[in-house]
């Protein structure tokens, strides 16, 4: 089973105070990069896996979809989205990506945002999306970047010109990586690069656009802890069509 940390206390309340769980989407600095991979929801069937507090699936009926289903493992999650939605045409439900299923050729659109990268099954999981999805539609997800998912202690150095420098530990060594985030003890599944592509293309998926996301000058401008983004990529994005 997924470590389920959003239902220990300490951990959920330290994320329910971070910009993207007060703010939504826009509280996501990466969010605008992300908007512009999604096609016209209008009519569209989708999931969104680990959907937290229900942020994307309200912002998809907002766009048209037709339905959204939003899987979460976590209780706390799953009980925050739906209190705060009241449209009949999402649906939430507690489930663990490790595990989940979804009916053949049902969906028309999957999306997650910084969850799959929790899943030790990646394999699995990609298989159960392509068979969910019907021709020509779209997989579009987040994970931490893996060079940022291995740092190496303390996480960064200063070189000889004062500037931060963030080298990698053992790369190449995939499997569970233990952090201390909002709590200690968090685990989430280190792979490559090559491994998370060839994972969908060897499934049948092509893959449309990855980017290594960073933020742009007008961001960094608003907000200048973003500025370290610049030294090493945090976030990748990919999307596939099946």
């Amino acid at each position: 089973m997924t470590q389920n940390m959003y239902d220990k206390p300490e951990f959920f309340a330290g994320y329910s105070q971070l910009g993207r769980s007060v703010h939504g989407l826009d509280g996501a600095a990466e969010w605008p990069a992300i908007r512009a991979l999604i096609p016209d929801l209008a009519d569209l069937r989708i999931v969104d896996l680990g959907c937290g507090f229900g942020w994307f699936c309200r912002w998809a009926r907002e766009n048209s979809a037709a339905h959204v289903l939003g899987l979460d493992v976590s209780e706390n999650m799953i009980a925050r989205a739906k209190a705060d939605t009241t449209d009949p045409a999402i649906d939430y439900a507690i489930a663990d990506l490790e595990h989940f299923e979804l009916p053949e050729a049902s969906l028309d659109f999957v999306y997650s945002s910084l969850a799959i990268h929790y899943i030790e099954n990646l394999d699995r999981l990609v298989k159960t999306v392509y068979r969910a999805l019907i021709p020509g539609s779209r997989f579009i997800f987040t994970i931490e970047h893996p060079i940022y998912m291995a740092p190496m202690n303390p996480g960064w150095s200063i070189d000889n010109e004062g500037c931060k420098t963030w080298p990698v530990n053992r790369y190449s060594v995939e499997g569970p990586r233990t952090t201390d985030w909002l709590a200690k003890g968090v685990i989430k599944q280190h792979r490559t690069m090559g491994t998370t592509l060839n994972t969908l293309i060897e499934t049948g998926f092509t893959i449309r656009h990855v980017q290594e996301w960073k933020p742009t000058s007008e961001q960094i401008a608003a907000n200048l802890d973003l500025a370290e983004e610049l030294e090493r990529p945090m976030i990748l994005l990919i999307a596939a069509q099946r």
